[in-house]
């Protein structure tokens, strides 16, 4: 059986799009979706999200990380709005249904896509470096003097499989304070088991920590630099802990389609 399939890509984080608005490919199953992520034996990919039909929203976002598994993905999302533009045309506008409930999103002038998180109300601050937060999936941000040199994957899965976060899995950030609102992040990946070259949900977490650490309330405006390209965070801090109106803005990026052979 062929199933056709489009590559997109938000800041080096790559999805498989599956457009399943007629319900055709509701059979995947969790093993079929590993292999096509994988790298060696699939397409290869960051995750896999069909774009499902919705009743009250311009379409449900179905993801799943490399592993089976099922969160909620901020540069995931970003690419979803734009592949479901490409499928609709002339729309800038949407609204879309993820596991962690509804999204707005826009089209920008200059194509970047701008995408409503959920607002935090209460957030776990650990010490004056270290912030557990969840925004859609959860998140551990460290604060380091510098992240260039850093084993990513051996210091990000030893947190993560360690004895607190081994049944539930946490990404495990790493964030280095570039200048006045900036910031540069590396990130290890729970579901992907490695780092990626970007994470929109641990970007929007490491926005969220930089602001918390330092105290910025009202509105702000975060550059964040990962390793696969610039995205920038916005909100709104009410007061300290109630962050209000955050979106995670950047690229979002058609790579190419085809049609995998798929063996049902």
């Amino acid at each position: 059986m062929q199933l056709p399939f489009f590559k997109y890509q938000g800041a080096g984080n790559d999805f498989i799009m599956i457009d399943n608005r007629s319900g055709a490919f509701d059979f995947l199953s969790v093993e079929q979706i590993k292999i096509l992520c994988d790298r060696h034996f699939g397409i290869g990919s960051d995750g896999l999200i069909k774009i499902c039909a919705h009743p009250s929203s311009d379409f449900y976002m179905d993801f799943y990380n490399p592993d089976g598994s099922k969160s909620f993905c901020g540069n995931g999302a970003r690419c979803a709005v734009s592949f479901y533009a490409q499928l609709t045309m002339n729309q800038t506008r949407f609204s879309f249904e993820a596991i962690d409930g509804l999204h707005e999103a826009f089209i920008e002038e200059n194509n970047s896509i701008r995408l409503k998180m959920k607002d935090l109300i209460s957030e776990i601050l650990n010490d004056s470096v270290t912030f557990e937060i969840n925004t859609g999936s959860p998140h551990l941000v460290l604060f380091e003097s510098t992240i260039d040199q850093l084993d990513v994957y051996s210091k990000g899965s030893t947190i993560r499989y360690s004895e607190k976060y081994r049944q539930q899995g946490i990404n495990v950030n790493f964030v280095e304070e570039l200048s006045s609102n900036s910031i540069a992040i590396r990130t290890y990946e729970r579901g992907v088991e490695n780092e990626t070259l970007a994470c929109g949900t641990g970007i929007t977490a490491a926005a969220i920590a930089y602001g918390l650490k330092n105290k910025l309330q009202g509105k702000n405006s975060i550059a964040v630099k990962a390793l696969g390209g610039n995205l920038r965070v916005e909100y709104n801090q009410i007061e300290i802990g109630d962050f209000r109106d955050i979106y995670l803005i950047g690229p979002a990026k058609f790579v190419f389609k085809g049609d995998y052979e798929l063996h049902v």
